[in-house]
């Protein structure tokens, strides 16, 4: 496979791919590139920065605000539930307050309690309530 980049700041930016069929790896590119063309802002300390979907480990609710986490907590103008609305199949529900980023789960554990914690990459920690559990374990690929 051949990789091309050409940068031309006259030209819009143009992703095209040419393949003999459409693979897994296509899927997850094309995935990737639609996600970080969908707008969404955070705000910190009265600063508005936009933050790559890829890059946000979860969405949480705290004190009826909805933070995204990144290397930094950004407050989101929206409920989780717009947010599961407009957020593709790399996001899942693992409780009534959290929406994972698949692609930044470092692990996942049970503990003696019998609760299952998902550990992200940032280091936030956070649990599967049994009322998701079934579907993250579907999703994840995962038996416990």
């Amino acid at each position: 496979m051949d990789i091309k980049i050409i940068i031309d700041k006259n030209k819009s930016e143009e992703i095209l791919i040419y393949a003999r069929e459409k693979t897994e790896l296509i899927e997850e590119i094309e995935k990737i590139v639609l996600q970080s063309n969908k707008e969404l802002v955070g705000y910190k300390d009265n600063e508005a920065k936009k933050p790559n979907l890829f890059n946000v480990n979860c969405f949480i609710s705290e004190s009826n605000k909805v933070f995204a986490l990144t290397d930094e907590k950004l407050q989101v103008k929206l409920r989780l539930y717009q947010l599961e609305e407009i957020l593709d199949e790399s996001f899942i529900k693992i409780n009534q307050s959290c929406i994972a980023n698949i692609r930044q789960i470092e692990k996942v554990q049970g503990t003696f309690s019998g609760a299952i914690s998902v550990i992200f990459k940032n280091g936030y920690k956070d649990y599967i309530s049994r009322r998701n559990l079934k579907n993250v374990k579907e999703r994840l690929g995962i038996k416990l």
